[in-house]
């Protein structure tokens, strides 16, 4: 009886033993997936960035009639 109670004892803590690895390897691999998306996200925002100055860069450098606003006019009663 002995044996048996130590071998269930055993056992249980393999179980749990494993348990707490596969939540220790779902969670690191669930925070790399979220450092990726992270760093991916930086990346597209960084480029989206650099184009959004680029093209303001440029239209400042060459404004086209079309963005030349005339007064507006006054509204009558």
């Amino acid at each position: 009886m002995a044996d048996n109670s130590k071998d269930a004892a055993r056992a249980r803590a393999d179980l749990r033993f494993k348990k707490q690895e596969e939540a220790a390897t779902l969670r690191e691999k669930a925070m790399a997936e979220y450092a990726a998306e992270t760093d991916a996200r930086k990346a597209k925002t960084m480029k989206l960035k650099a184009l959004r100055l680029a093209k303001e860069a440029e239209d400042l450098a060459n404004p086209s009639p079309a963005t030349a606003r005339k007064p507006a006019r006054s509204k009558k009663k």
